[in-house]
């Protein structure tokens, strides 16, 4: 694949089609910008974004004839890849990538990516955090919030790029080949997207195409999908699991995480001395360990790090107590899967709030891990229906439906005594009364802040 000399078009004007778009201007290549919304401010756009001032920009729809212009298109991960306007530029031989295969395209150094249902932002905020303890430049990027295109174009042989990856940015890749990767779980998600598990399945697995047996990939050992696949895995796999001891691979043993190489196990760390809580982070304190391990950084430099890393913001993350109540922010929990995580993390009584965009997600195995646990469910958005319903099918009775967030958080407050918890897990997207979970998750804080003591 060649860009340099090509007409390329980038589709989508938020954040990954800017920083696509501005990459490609800084390789002075000759790209239009377009974006589906007709009513976009164009004047007020090239006014936030000066170094695009210059860029042609089509609102609305894409002519097939414009369509025809074009040798490449950038997609911003966001914009579905069947959508008839793509499928009209595919037929026209127009090749379609997306952000992360252009930023590898100019980006230099070595590349860990990491991908999976849950836990991604955790381990690469995780994984990153180790490298910069070990190597002087260590880029952080992808769906973490730093486009990964907004640092390509100063990356050198020395740069160290820590990549989170999304199924949405798998979809466009040609060549994208990281050093090591990892796909940490797989669980139901984004099916509105890809349709069936097993797309979605292929899609994640698709980290590793490019990658040969001299390059790693790690993997889940308790994730059925993921132990069948280190089968045909086309790099060398190392395993991590959070109840089997394994012969080679890390693996949780009572509250330590063991390294096995050959059978012969060595002691890493005892999940006391971490700061990070749950069966679900300790699988990713392994993995971003795993990781470091086979990038090249000794173990004495992982553990330092270990020892000292906090949770990332909006991922079980503790906000403050009240009245001996303690809150919690966890709207990173956009799937049922990663909520279960966090309803199993709490160590007291909790008030759970749930509810959001519906994702065609079903919610029975996280109303089951309520286990006694949950004792009342609050819930908003759209799906708040759809989870009482199913909530009361599994015998939980004690629910709640509320019109806004801070409704339910002072609800939560209201019913709560000194010993319990209220954690924001709404195993749902936040679209529809939020931009996105990280404003959820703020403006959850800031109305916890402001509670009465």
């Amino acid at each position: 694949m060649r860009i340099e000399g090509q007409k390329v078009l980038v589709v989508g004007t938020g954040a990954s089609g800017v920083a696509a778009a501005e990459l490609l201007v800084q390789k002075q290549a000759d790209i239009v910008l377009y974006d589906s919304n007709e009513k976009l401010d164009a004047e007020d756009f090239r006014r936030k974004h000066p170094d695009l001032k210059e860029v042609p920009l089509i609102l609305g729809e894409l002519s097939e004839e414009q369509g025809r212009e074009f040798a490449a298109a950038v997609l911003s991960p966001g914009v579905p890849t069947d959508l008839p306007m793509v499928e009209r530029l595919r037929e026209n031989g127009v090749i379609i990538l997306g952000e992360i295969e252009l930023a590898y395209y100019y980006g230099k150094g070595r590349l860990l990516a990491i991908t999976g249902t849950n836990g991604k932002t955790t381990t690469t905020a995780l994984t990153g955090a180790i490298l910069k303890n070990y190597y002087r430049d260590v880029r952080i990027v992808g769906n973490i919030g730093i486009p990964y295109t907004s640092e390509a174009a100063t990356m050198t042989e020395d740069t160290v790029t820590v990549a989170e990856i999304s199924s949405f940015q798998l979809e466009t890749i040609h060549e994208f080949a990281p050093e090591v990767s990892a796909i940490l779980n797989i669980t139901p998600d984004h099916l509105n997207r890809h349709h069936t598990m097993e797309c979605y399945i292929r899609t994640k697995e698709d980290i590793t195409r490019n990658q040969t047996g001299e390059q790693t990939c790690v993997l889940n050992y308790e994730d059925e999908a993921l132990r069948a696949f280190g089968e045909r895995c086309p790099a060398r796999v190392v395993y991590f699991s959070s109840k089997t001891k394994l012969d080679d691979g890390f693996y949780l043993e009572g509250e330590d995480i063991l390294c096995a190489e050959n059978g012969v196990s060595s002691h890493v760390i005892n999940v006391n001395e971490l700061n990070l809580l749950g069966r679900h982070n300790y699988e990713n304190v392994m993995a971003a360990t795993a990781m470091a391990k086979a990038a090249g950084v000794p173990m004495e430099k992982i553990v330092e790090v270990l020892k000292t890393f906090t949770a990332v913001e909006h991922r079980i993350e503790y906000v403050t107590e009240k009245r001996g109540v303690r809150f919690y922010n966890d709207s990173k929990g956009t799937n049922p899967d990663a909520a279960i995580q966090a309803v199993r993390a709490m160590n007291r009584p909790t008030l759970l709030i749930g509810g959001g965009y519906d994702k065609e997600s079903e919610y029975d195995a996280w109303i089951e891990s309520f286990d006694g646990k949950v004792k009342k469910l609050v819930l908003i958005g759209q799906t708040a229906e759809k989870i009482e319903s199913c909530a009361r099918r599994h015998g939980f009775v004690d629910t709640v439906r509320c019109e806004t967030l801070e409704e339910a958080v002072n609800c939560c407050y209201d019913h709560a005594v000194s010993g319990d918890a209220v954690l924001l897990s709404p195993a749902c997207a936040s679209w529809g009364m939020f931009t996105n979970y990280e404003e959820r998750g703020r403006i959850f804080k800031e109305i916890v802040r402001n509670l009465k003591e």
